[in-house]
């Protein structure tokens, strides 16, 4: 289990663009367009979240699986909300 400040999940912002295109470089994806949810480790954005359609871009040299579920978990509570 990881403690509860391993990850930091937010909202992406105009200045994470070059960011969320490094990452789906990296995943082999086209880039998210729309609202996003970013998943950091140490500062680093590792995935993300589009909250348009529900895809999901991640670094595949990190280990994100429990924060790709945790992202997923979020965009239900805002979907919620």
């Amino acid at each position: 289990m990881y403690p509860g400040n391993y990850f930091v999940i937010r909202q992406a912002t105009a200045e994470d663009q070059r960011s969320l295109h490094q990452l789906a470089q990296l995943d082999s994806q086209r880039p998210l367009s729309g609202p996003a949810l970013i998943g950091e480790i140490d500062g680093i954005p590792v995935a993300a979240l589009s909250l348009t359609d529900g895809r999901l871009i991640a670094d595949p040299f990190q280990p994100t699986a429990v924060l790709s579920q945790l992202l997923r978990m979020r965009a239900g509570a805002l979907d919620a909300y």
